[in-house]
């Protein structure tokens, strides 16, 4: 058997009993995944194969993982909580070490299978994506006292705005593939909101935007729901975790999931900011985050669902611009489709931004009455 093979892989962590079957898990698009069972069949383990070439230091990635999850482990375990089921739990190597690297270079890590649990990769109902937003705040607020210092960036710049308007125009000036005259007004779009573009940064540099843990990630298929009650029980897909503003987790997953179309859609009659959504989500996040967040992190809420959505675009539109090296794409102009896509997302949510700040303020009182009250 070759180091790439997934059973032998197993035999090198410290499992218990008798293996009975390694087989192909789940949909994801970066890391290789499998689900383990025993010999009577029972689901046990999840092996994941970690993909290199986007997750260049495996180690670095994986002192994230085991650091956070175990203080994870900590605090919910002070609780009263369970600790196989609410947060991801490694199984070391029979060396004592948190994954393998293996000759040829791949990195793979076991994790605990969580039982009696399902994802979903879409919203089927309202109600899941206030759970999510539920789920993703007290994802925040476990963390609180996390100090984000002490991570690692699994991918540089990841949500640095500026950095990536600077990609753009890098991009933009290069057209390597000649689109840039059929892209002059999203190039305008961008540039008319660069001084908004660095909000973020400067408020960081300032003191008033605090670094935390951040997923970076927040979509509804990386949380776990309890089988039977339906209920959030686990945040999943964690090698994205590192230093980052909690506002950024909340905006992105406005951006992805409080829209009316599937992100490269490209009619753009179709694309709509749905506010009802966002109200949703903000009701869900404030109450998960249970009185942890700042007077200025609330703040900053709104702004960041159109922060998230801008940069996505941004990254989109440079992407294109560079001959669609980065995000897959099944047809011509994909990613400028969705550029456009985003960019009308914006500015639906520009038009609605004193209800959408108003919403926030509605719910951050709410929340502030009771947890004086409670």
């Amino acid at each position: 058997m070759t180091q790439r093979n997934p059973e032998s892989i197993v035999s090198l962590f410290a499992t218990e009993g008798e293996i009975g079957s390694v087989t192909p898990y789940g949909n994801g698009h970066i890391n290789d995944t499998y689900l383990v069972r025993d010999k009577a069949g029972e689901e046990k383990y999840i092996l994941q194969r970690i993909n290199t070439s986007i997750f260049r230091d495996p180690a670095l990635l994986m002192h994230n993982f085991a650091s956070v999850t175990e203080y994870l482990r900590g605090i919910i375990a002070a609780r009263g909580g369970d600790t196989e089921r609410e947060t991801i739990n490694l199984v070391p190597t029979k060396k004592g070490e948190t994954f393998h690297l293996a000759e040829n270079g791949d990195a793979w890590r076991l994790m605990l299978f969580v039982k009696n649990s399902v994802s979903y990769d879409k919203v089927e109902k309202p109600e899941q994506f206030y759970k999510s937003a539920v789920a993703f705040g007290n994802f925040q607020y476990l963390l609180a006292g996390f100090k984000a210092d002490t991570l690692g960036e699994t991918i540089k710049d990841f949500h640095n705005t500026p950095e990536r308007y600077r990609q753009l125009t890098a991009a933009a000036d290069a057209d390597v593939c000649g689109r840039r005259a059929e892209v002059g007004a999203e190039l305008a779009f961008a540039k008319d909101r660069i001084d908004f573009i660095g909000t973020f940064e400067r408020a960081h540099a300032e003191g008033r935007l605090p670094l935390r843990v951040t997923h970076n990630d927040t979509k509804l298929n990386n949380i776990l729901f309890d089988r039977a009650s339906g209920e959030p029980i686990c945040i999943i897909d964690l090698d994205t975790i590192m230093p980052g503003y909690s506002v950024n987790d909340f905006g992105d997953s406005i951006r992805f999931g409080a829209t009316t179309a599937l992100e490269d859609e490209a009619d753009l009659s179709l694309v709509h900011f749905d506010i009802s959504l966002y109200e949703l989500y903000v009701k869900g996040f404030i109450e998960g985050a249970k009185g942890g967040l700042t007077e200025a992190e609330l703040s900053f809420l709104p702004d960041a669902a159109i922060m998230m959505t801008l940069e996505c675009g941004m990254r989109f539109l440079a992407d294109y611009l560079s001959g669609d090296t980065y995000f897959k794409t099944s047809r011509p102009k994909q990613n400028l489709d969705r550029a456009r896509n985003q960019f009308k997302l914006v500015s639906d949510m520009e038009a609605v931004i004193d209800d959408m700040r108003a919403i926030v303020k509605k719910y951050a009182k709410a929340q502030k009455r009771k947890v004086k009250f409670t």
